[in-house]
Protein backbone atom coordinates (compact mmCIF):
# COMPACT_ATOMS: atom_id res chain seq x y z
CA UNK A 1 0.00 0.00 0.00
CA UNK A 2 1.18 3.28 -0.70
CA UNK A 3 0.29 7.23 -0.61
CA UNK A 4 -2.25 8.17 -2.41
CA UNK A 5 -4.36 4.58 -2.81
CA UNK A 6 -7.61 4.53 -2.92
CA UNK A 7 -9.27 1.84 0.07
CA UNK A 8 -11.86 0.55 1.55
CA UNK A 9 -11.99 0.29 5.69
CA UNK A 10 -14.38 -0.72 8.55
CA UNK A 11 -14.08 1.93 11.45
CA UNK A 12 -13.52 0.17 14.42
CA UNK A 13 -13.14 2.94 17.46
CA UNK A 14 -13.54 6.65 17.88
CA UNK A 15 -11.73 8.86 19.56
CA UNK A 16 -12.25 12.98 20.18
CA UNK A 17 -9.18 12.85 17.58
CA UNK A 18 -10.12 10.60 15.33
CA UNK A 19 -10.86 7.25 14.03
CA UNK A 20 -9.38 4.20 13.87
CA UNK A 21 -9.67 1.81 10.64
CA UNK A 22 -8.93 -1.63 10.22
CA UNK A 23 -8.37 -1.95 6.05
CA UNK A 24 -8.56 -5.86 4.82
CA UNK A 25 -8.63 -7.06 8.17
CA UNK A 26 -4.72 -6.95 8.26
CA UNK A 27 -3.42 -3.29 8.41
CA UNK A 28 -4.19 -0.49 11.02
CA UNK A 29 -4.69 3.39 10.12
CA UNK A 30 -5.97 6.45 11.64
CA UNK A 31 -8.35 8.89 10.07
CA UNK A 32 -7.67 11.86 11.74
CA UNK A 33 -10.10 14.59 13.20
CA UNK A 34 -8.48 16.97 10.08
CA UNK A 35 -9.26 14.84 7.85
CA UNK A 36 -12.80 14.18 8.35
CA UNK A 37 -14.53 17.21 6.88
CA UNK A 38 -13.13 20.73 5.12
CA UNK A 39 -15.44 22.14 7.67
CA UNK A 40 -15.61 22.35 11.63
CA UNK A 41 -15.92 18.45 12.88
CA UNK A 42 -17.38 19.08 16.64
CA UNK A 43 -18.05 15.19 16.65
CA UNK A 44 -16.38 12.45 14.54
CA UNK A 45 -20.05 10.72 15.03
CA UNK A 46 -21.90 12.91 13.04
CA UNK A 47 -20.00 11.35 10.30
CA UNK A 48 -18.92 8.25 11.02
CA UNK A 49 -20.38 4.77 12.99
CA UNK A 50 -18.40 2.13 14.25
CA UNK A 51 -18.58 -0.86 11.89
CA UNK A 52 -19.31 1.45 9.12
CA UNK A 53 -16.99 0.57 5.86
CA UNK A 54 -16.15 3.47 4.63
CA UNK A 55 -13.56 4.71 1.30
CA UNK A 56 -10.55 6.57 2.12
CA UNK A 57 -6.94 7.75 0.46
CA UNK A 58 -3.85 7.06 2.06
CA UNK A 59 -2.11 10.06 3.12
CA UNK A 60 1.14 8.80 4.73
CA UNK A 61 2.11 4.81 5.38
CA UNK A 62 4.80 4.69 8.46
CA UNK A 63 7.75 2.45 8.68
CA UNK A 64 5.81 -0.43 10.79
CA UNK A 65 2.76 -0.34 7.80
CA UNK A 66 0.23 1.89 10.10
CA UNK A 67 -1.86 4.05 7.44
CA UNK A 68 -3.01 7.78 7.67
CA UNK A 69 -5.88 8.15 5.83
CA UNK A 70 -8.57 10.58 4.66
CA UNK A 71 -12.26 10.83 4.95
CA UNK A 72 -12.89 14.06 3.14
CA UNK A 73 -10.77 13.53 0.12
CA UNK A 74 -13.23 10.70 -0.94
CA UNK A 75 -16.94 11.65 0.98
CA UNK A 76 -16.64 15.41 0.39
CA UNK A 77 -20.56 15.13 0.33
CA UNK A 78 -20.83 16.98 4.13
CA UNK A 79 -22.55 15.88 7.22
CA UNK A 80 -24.11 12.56 7.17
CA UNK A 81 -26.60 12.71 10.37
CA UNK A 82 -27.45 16.18 10.73
CA UNK A 83 -30.72 17.21 8.66
CA UNK A 84 -32.65 20.42 8.22
CA UNK A 85 -35.93 19.53 10.23
CA UNK A 86 -38.97 22.11 9.05
CA UNK A 87 -42.03 21.73 11.75
CA UNK A 88 -45.16 21.78 9.97
CA UNK A 89 -47.30 22.19 12.64
CA UNK A 90 -45.08 23.30 15.67
CA UNK A 91 -47.13 24.10 18.84
CA UNK A 92 -50.02 25.18 17.15
CA UNK A 93 -52.03 21.17 17.58
CA UNK A 94 -51.47 22.25 21.47
CA UNK A 95 -53.03 25.48 21.01
CA UNK A 96 -55.95 23.79 19.21
CA UNK A 97 -56.39 21.52 21.89
CA UNK A 98 -55.83 23.05 25.24
CA UNK A 99 -59.26 24.47 25.60
CA UNK A 100 -60.95 20.93 25.13
CA UNK A 101 -58.29 19.26 27.56
CA UNK A 102 -58.98 21.58 30.28
CA UNK A 103 -62.74 21.32 29.86
CA UNK A 104 -62.45 17.82 30.24
CA UNK A 105 -60.32 17.43 33.05
CA UNK A 106 -62.47 20.14 34.93
CA UNK A 107 -65.65 17.93 33.95
CA UNK A 108 -64.21 14.45 35.06
CA UNK A 109 -63.76 15.92 38.55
Amino acid sequence: MKKGDIVKGRITSIKPYGAFVKVDDLIDGMIHISEISEGFVRSIEDYLTIGEIVTLEVIKVSDDNKLSMSYKSQNSSGRKKREVVNLVYGFKPLADKLDEWVKLYFEKR
